[in-house]
């Protein structure tokens, strides 16, 4: 029998229990000794049984599976971190990635990404959606705002926009790079169903794609140079890395940096460009 020694994963689950609120469940009208919800509650809404999630936070409670868990997850109301914590306590492992749609980005993160003056930043999830940039990332590499939605996407727009490609001084070392780190994201992040169709359609409508698509190649993200050529200023070198952000791990943000301080020079021209231009 699984018995922990300080029971720290039954005293966390009391705790989480306790702090809930009944009516927020429609448990009303009856008089309770101890706040939150009673253990019977929590079994029933986890479809598990009274007695064994009894013992489960006594710390005598048999191993649970890794359903049962996402079950007391669910029925407890964890957020994304506390559902995670739960898991490393239970199972000694963080729970299976589960795919998150894009949903923008918060106010503080974008004036984040705003703060970053001269270095082009973007925000993208797991499938490569872009879905926050800066004034430096719309003068430098492209007018995200400008583009359709669906079009908002960094394979859409290597592979299937004639501007951004020619912009890019290494396009072909560039986009097997990038469909390598792609397939690595998209895997990771539990995303396969939701890449499919993304897959399906570069592969119809790019040769090229398909063809580094078959190779199967894997890598990280991490970081690098690019060279771009703008029609405006001409080359510009940039290092760019990648974080993951805290509490998203749907979303990355990838900085560039200006190698030299010309490079910085071009950006910031190509910033105070677009400021006359604005009405």
């Amino acid at each position: 029998m699984f018995i922990t020694t300080d029971n720290s994963l039954g005293i966390y689950l009391k705790d989480r229990r306790t702090k809930l609120d009944p009516a927020a469940f429609g448990l009303v009208g009856t008089r309770r000794r101890t706040p939150g919800l009673r253990r019977e509650e929590v079994a029933q809404r986890a479809n598990v049984s009274t007695t064994w999630y009894t013992w489960l936070e006594q710390g005598r409670g048999g191993a649970p599976s890794a359903d049962v868990v996402d079950r007391i997850a669910h029925a407890l109301m964890l957020t994304d971190v506390e559902r995670e914590h739960v898991f490393l306590l239970a199972l000694g492992r963080p729970p299976k990635v589960r795919y998150q749609a894009p949903e923008g980005v918060t106010p503080r993160l974008q004036r984040i990404l705003d703060a970053l003056v001269l270095s082009p930043a973007i925000v993208k999830t797991r499938t490569w959606d872009i879905v926050a940039w800066n004034r430096a990332a719309t003068v430098v590499l492209a007018d995200y705002a400008a583009l359709p939605v669906e079009q908002r996407n960094v394979l859409r727009l290597l592979f299937g926009n004639p501007h951004i490609r020619e912009r890019q001084l290494h396009w072909e070392s560039l986009a097997r790079f990038v469909v390598a780190a792609f397939r690595a994201d998209a895997a990771r992040a539990g995303a396969s169903k939701e890449a499919e169709a993304l897959i399906d359609e570069l592969s119809r409508n790019s040769p090229e794609f398909a063809k580094m698509w078959s190779d199967h190649d894997v890598c990280h993200y991490g970081e690098g140079i690019k060279h771009l050529r703008h029609p405006d200023v001409g080359m510009i070198a940039m290092e760019f890395s990648s974080f993951v952000v805290d509490g998203r791990s749907d979303l990355s943000m990838v900085v560039h940096n200006p190698v030299t301080p010309e490079d910085a020079d071009k950006v910031r021209r190509l910033i105070e460009q677009q400021a006359l231009a604005l009405p």
